[in-house]
């Protein structure tokens, strides 16, 4: 009987889920385009580090097998399969919101359906603009084949005489996303708005590029590249960290080649070239796409006057706590808070660290950072606090995967100003979420503590559904402090009472509470687990829940994306039932609750039940002790549980099927939730 689903084979079926959102003609046709959108950028991140690790995983041969439990070969092939057949579904949504554009009368065209006067548009545009932008280069007179960088779209150019077939030429075109749109909107012609992508405008000015040159026939076919992205971090001690993820970032550019998608129409003598050129063989994924590659370019599809068929905004909700004080850190003294991201605004983290940063009574700000906004607004705090004359102690995540670059930069900045910027816990990623301001106030220094599912990032708590718990409980603000001297004195691990911190008593602390609700529910007591997540795919985790379901334990799960527990078989997990929710936010908060005996332990975390979280990271789950934060969760919890419009059930199967809809009573966890927190808005 098999009992663990592979990890990258579950997330590539909730993928699935974002692409359904995408299909989905109930979802506003401008959300499907996002929806688009994010199916393709998910997909290559996932292609640029899961499938980039399995193929280092492969070359290792049978000791691969024993160190991760299945056959990493098996499930590359596996993946090869399931992208082909992605992406032909890929193609047919695709037609499908064309079609739906076209009735909403916004029309992509290409270079052959353009009327005069947008052809004399796309001329002068490809001569004033794009021109200068092209490098093509001769695959067949280039001494090297050109480096295909990632993320870029390329244009394969095959030319040709049409009565000489053996006069051909070959030549490769980046199309320069990073500099001009990918799309780009027409005059209107005959009252219809027109939008023609970047590669079209090329393809129209293919003869004007290749003018030196006696070809009747010049046609170009989109190829693209996906490299491994992973990190090589060489552990040279004579070698900054900074220095040796700056060095090591440079390398990526040129990983191995983990996925290669080009136009199902391109010539084969084209194809076979490339594919030499680029050392492809059989057992690499190769999947004949499209017309148009890179869709994750369409979240950033032209705003062309259709915000009725977008998600109407949501305005966010004020939370009375916070503004019934002037002062946040009044507010935070009187009792905890906690914020619910994106319904109630991150806002309050931004003016408590303002505030912080000019109040002349704030001694020390002490805060990790994994992901910041582009133009980081917590980081100007930060930087402000400093010229002020604060102690400001920054743990920043050099790590951080695709935000390496950025974190690099920002720290750099911090250290210019003064702040102490730390880079974590050596072969450890800090990844919890915490900040703490130490106050002088009348009765002596008061800690001010933020612990959070989330990053202190005021874009993504936009669209982030996490939970930030604003105390000064001194049981929790001591041990954010022992955090800190963890993080300082690597060699000294403090203990904690109150904190659950990996990777020291994370996987301990989840395995005596699921022995715990065994214990009760045998000893005929109340007993139950729910748990909220991103990814669950921990083995030796998974078989003790599968433990508790056979013991009568009821469990309920929320799981976002990676999922290798199979609920729901008789006689290894009949009593668990698992649930994931797609829908405008992004699912990211992360929650545990155990019956305890009817003491209802309730947690929220930084730490996804993987390996990685429990065993190779710094994260902290931290506990909910007031009993008011512990009702608002379980309300939280109950509404997904309710949710029988965005839902897809997780099973064996990974069909991904909807919960049963009531037509009675329809009920959206995410409209729900912000409708129930709209109580705790300010009156």
């Amino acid at each position: 009987m098999k009992k663990f689903t592979n990890k990258e084979i579950s997330w590539l079926s909730f993928n699935d889920r974002v692409l359904q959102e995408a299909a989905n003609p109930d979802v506003p046709l401008m959300e499907r385009v996002k929806f688009l959108g994010i199916f393709s950028s998910n997909l290559d991140e996932f292609f640029r580090v899961r499938v980039a690790t399995l193929n280092r995983l492969a070359k290792l041969g049978k000791p691969a097998k024993k160190l991760i439990g299945h056959d990493p070969k098996t499930v590359l092939k596996q993946i090869q399969k399931i992208e082909v057949k992605r992406h032909e579904t890929l193609n047919t949504v695709y037609q499908q919101i064309l079609g739906g554009l076209a009735k909403e009368n916004i029309h992509i065209v290409d270079e052959t359906g353009l009327s005069r006067g947008q052809e004399e548009f796309v001329r002068s545009y490809f001569a004033e603009k794009v021109r200068p932008q092209l490098m093509p280069v001769m695959i067949d007179q280039a001494h090297k084949f050109p480096g295909l960088q990632d993320r870029s779209i390329y244009l394969a150019v095959h030319l040709s005489v049409t009565d000489q077939p053996d006069k051909k030429k070959y030549a490769l075109i980046e199309i320069p996303t990073d500099v001009l749109p990918r799309f780009i909107i027409l005059p209107s012609f005959r009252n219809r708005n027109c939008i023609i992508l970047l590669d079209d405008v090329i393809r129209f000015g293919l003869a004007e590029i290749f003018s030196v040159f006696h070809f009747d026939h010049i046609a170009a076919y989109t190829i693209k590249l996906t490299r491994d992205a992973e990190l090589d971090i060489e552990y040279d001690l004579s070698e900054s960290y900074l220095k040796k993820i700056s060095s090591s970032l440079k390398k990526r550019e040129g990983g191995v080649p983990v996925r290669f998608i080009y136009d199902a129409q391109i010539p084969e003598d084209l194809l076979s070239l490339i594919k030499e050129k680029l050392h492809l063989g059989p057992d690499d994924t190769l999947v004949p796409g499209g017309r148009y590659h890179n869709f994750k370019d369409f979240m950033g599809f032209p705003d062309v006057g259709l915000e009725h068929l977008k998600y109407e905004p949501i305005a966010f909700l004020a939370h009375r706590d916070m503004d019934a004080e002037r002062s946040i850190f009044r507010a935070m003294g009187k009792k905890d808070i906690l914020l619910h991201y994106p319904y109630q605004s991150f806002q309050y983290a931004l003016d408590l660290l303002r505030d912080a940063s000019i109040d002349p009574r704030v001694r020390s700000i002490k805060i990790t950072l994994y992901r910041v906004a582009k133009n980081s607004s917590v980081v100007s705090a930060l930087i402000n606090a400093v010229r002020n004359g604060k102690k400001v102690t920054v743990n920043m995540e050099l790590q951080a995967r695709f935000d390496e670059e950025a974190n690099i930069y920002w720290a750099n900045k911090l250290e210019e100003e003064g702040a102490r910027v730390s880079f974590g816990v050596p072969g450890l990623k800090v990844h919890c979420k915490l900040c703490l301001i130490t106050r002088e106030e009348k009765n002596g220094p008061v800690r001010y503590g933020i612990i959070g599912t989330g990053n202190f990032n005021e874009d993504t708590a936009r669209i982030y559904s996490d939970h930030h718990l604003f105390t000064t409980d001194k049981r929790l603000t001591r041990e954010i402090d022992k955090v800190f001297d963890f993080f300082a004195n690597n060699y000294n691990v403090p203990k904690f009472k109150h904190f659950v911190v990996s990777p020291f008593d994370t996987r301990k602390m989840l395995m005596k509470n699921i022995r715990n609700e065994i214990k009760n529910k045998l000893d005929g007591k109340d007993a139950y687990i729910i748990i909220k997540m991103n990814n669950l795919a921990d083995a030796a985790i998974i078989r003790k829940l599968y433990e508790a379901s056979e013991a009568g334990v009821p469990i309920l799960l929320f799981i976002r994306s990676m999922f290798s527990l199979i609920p729901g078989i008789d006689g290894l997990s009949s009593n668990i039932r698992a649930f994931s929710i797609v829908d405008k936010f992004l699912e990211h908060s992360r929650i545990l609750v155990f019956c305890s005996g009817g003491e209802d332990k309730m947690y929220i975390t930084s730490a996804d039940l993987m390996p990685r979280n429990l065993d190779r990271r710094v994260e902290v789950t931290c506990p909910i002790y007031d009993p008011d934060l512990k009702q608002e969760l379980r309300t939280f919890l109950r509404l997904q549980l309710e949710d029988n419009v965005k839902t897809r059930i997780l099973d064996k199967d990974l069909a991904n099927s909807y919960v049963p809809s009531d037509a009675d009573k329809s009920s959206r966890a995410q409209w729900s939730i912000y409708d129930y927190l709209k109580r705790f808005s300010a009156p």
